[in-house]
C-alpha cells in the first residue's frame, strides 16, 4: 500500500502529521516507537490502523494524522477524516494518550481538522460522534464549533454533533 504525502497542518502547539508505513506497521505488529508519548497507541488507533488497508483514501490530503506535540517532537494521538464525503459530508474521529488529556490539545487539533474538511472540494458539513458517557469529547467537538445533530437511526449511548449550517 502507497500514499501521496499529505501537507502538514500545523497549529499553535502541534503539528497535524500523516502516517508513514513503518509507523502503522509498528502499530499492526504492537510495536511502541521512540517518539510516541506513553499511551500511544491507544486501543482505538489499534483498531483504526487495521482498517487503512481497506480504506486507502485515508492516506490522502484529507486522510489521518499523528497529533504530535511540537515542543517536544511526541506523538500524543491521533485524528482524521474517514474520506471521502458522502453526498458532502464527512466524519472525523480523534484520540489521545490519557497522559496529554486536558491541556486542549484534542479542541486545537479539531478546530484544525474541521477547518481542512471545510476547504476541500465538496465538503459542507463535517460531522463527528461521541459517547453520551464522555461529556469532555462532546465538550471538546463543541469548542471546535460542532452543535447537536439529531439522528434516530444513530445507535444507543452515541450522539453526533455536525459543522453549523451554511446560509445561501
Amino acid at each position: 500500500m502507497t500514499h501521496a504525502s499529505s501537507p502538514d497542518l500545523p497549529t499553535e502547539r502541534l503539528l497535524l502529521r500523516t502516517w508513514t508505513q513503518e509507523e502503522l506497521a509498528a502499530v499492526l505488529d504492537g510495536k511502541h516507537l521512540p517518539h510516541w508519548t506513553a499511551g500511544f497507541p491507544t486501543e482505538g488507533d489499534k483498531a483504526l490502523g487495521g482498517l487503512f488497508a481497506t480504506h486507502p483514501d485515508w492516506f490522502g490530503p484529507y486522510g489521518h494524522r499523528q497529533i504530535v506535540e511540537r515542543e517536544s517532537g511526541q506523538v500524543v494521538g491521533a485524528i482524521g477524516l474517514f474520506w471521502p464525503p458522502a453526498e458532502g459530508v464527512v466524519e472525523f474521529g480523534y484520540g489521545l494518550a490519557p497522559s496529554h488529556w486536558g491541556q486542549g490539545y484534542a479542541t486545537e487539533a479539531a478546530h484544525a481538522v474541521v477547518a481542512h474538511a471545510l476547504a476541500a472540494p465538496g465538503v459542507h458539513t463535517v460531522c463527528a460522534k461521541a459517547a453520551l458517557e464522555n461529556p469532555a469529547s462532546i465538550r471538546v467537538l463543541e469548542k471546535a464549533g460542532l452543535v447537536p445533530w439529531p439522528d434516530e437511526n444513530l445507535e444507543p449511548g452515541l450522539t453526533r454533533l455536525r459543522t453549523p449550517a451554511q446560509n445561501g
